[in-house]
């Protein structure tokens, strides 16, 4: 049995590389390389059975025909639902169109009663299909003003002028359409546009041009599509850049990081040096004040002291002075009074010269002091 699932395999999609490069053709969003098929090889044999009951996406062969069939009747339904979109807005526009003809101009009665049926009309069957919840799971909702679709279609007009209005429907919306379809034409194509003015040009040759109308709109699609995909690539190649600079950036600042912080230490060493002189300079400025200043403090302290010493000498030195001289007094006191004395007086003149020359020897000494003091 195992030979045959390996004949089956090979003959399907071949041995080595092919079958290799035909599994990863079919899984394109497995993130499998051609190594990992290499080194596992029953997984690679896995993978090419698989590819005989999934497709490209992973899905079933069945899940992908039910995943076909609601995308086609989703296609269809969202197609019915633009043509009835399409109708809709062209019948209001139409509309639109009839009410500033009617304020400009007088409008012939047969286009007045065309016009007033469609509007009511289109009116009518809004106001039932907001009534309407048979779409809706919810039956208990209560209906806006107790209203029933039933009784708004009643307020339809006449069935004699809406038939009429029918029959004459796809005209004025085959009208209204080429009338728009020539306006978009001109806005592609201006030096057109100067034609489609004139009442005088045959409907065949207006619809001679519309028919480029088509080739205008699919490459106006397609360079709209370009542009698209330029802007998505810009965008793409912006996000890049910008990712790129933020990196290369980030590289800069830290290599400019790298770049201070070398320099910082290489100068480190300069800067702390010099730092250290000038505080050792500081340092010695401050010394050199402080030895200046208890210098002037002895000084100071000296001179006040001299000057204590020299006042008590001149005091002590004074008091002696007046000691002498009263001593003199009373010396001359006694001259005068023994002068008549005669060999006592002799004794009393020698005592006189002594004490006179101690007197003058201790004024020399004050006189001398006095002058130290000064100086």
């Amino acid at each position: 049995m195992s030979d045959s699932f390996e004949s089956t395999i090979t003959s399907l999609f071949g041995n080595g590389n092919g079958l290799h490069q035909q599994v990863l053709a079919s899984f394109p969003l497995c993130d499998v390389t051609e190594e990992d098929l290499t080194q596992n090889p029953q997984f690679c044999k896995l993978l090419a059975t698989l590819t005989q009951h999934v497709d490209r996406t992973g899905l079933t062969v069945s899940l992908k025909a039910e995943l076909d069939k609601a995308e086609q009747e989703l296609q269809n339904q969202r197609r019915f639902w633009l043509w009835s979109e399409s109708l809709y807005r062209g019948l209001q526009e139409m509309t639109q169109d009839y009410c500033v003809r009617k304020h400009r101009s007088s409008v012939p009665p047969d286009q007045n009663k065309f016009y007033e049926t469609m509007e009511r009309c289109l009116l009518v069957a809004q106001c039932a299909l907001k009534l309407d919840h048979s779409s809706t799971p919810n039956l208990d909702q209560p209906s806006v003003l107790g209203l029933t679709p039933q009784q708004v279609m009643e307020l339809m007009p006449p069935e004699e002028n809406v038939q009429r209005m029918k029959a004459s429907l796809p005209r004025h919306v085959e009208r209204h359409l080429k009338e728009k379809c020539l306006s978009l034409l001109s806005y592609y194509q201006p030096e057109w546009g100067c034609c489609f003015v004139s009442e005088h040009e045959s409907e065949g040759l207006k619809s001679n041009k519309l028919v480029h109308l088509s080739g205008l709109l699919n490459e106006e699609k397609r360079r709209s599509e370009t542009l698209k995909e330029t802007s998505r690539e810009n965008t793409v190649m912006l996000q890049r850049q910008t990712q790129l600079y933020l990196s290369e950036m980030m590289k800069c600042l830290q290599l400019l990081q790298t770049l201070i912080l070398d320099h910082r230490l290489k100068i480190q060493t300069d800067l702390d040096k010099k730092k250290l002189d000038y505080f050792e300079s500081k340092c010695e400025l401050v010394l050199q004040k402080i030895k200046t200043e208890m210098v002037e403090i002895q000084l100071d302290t000296y001179t006040t002291e001299t000057i204590s010493t020299h006042r008590k000498i001149r005091e002590k030195l004074g008091s002696e002075l007046k000691a002498g001289k009263e001593e003199k007094q009373a010396a001359e006191l006694s001259l005068s009074s023994f002068e008549i004395l005669g060999r006592e007086f002799q004794t009393l003149a020698d005592e006189y010269c002594r004490l006179r020359q101690e007197i003058d020897m201790k004024t020399w000494a004050l006189k001398e002091l006095t002058q130290n003091n000064d100086a």
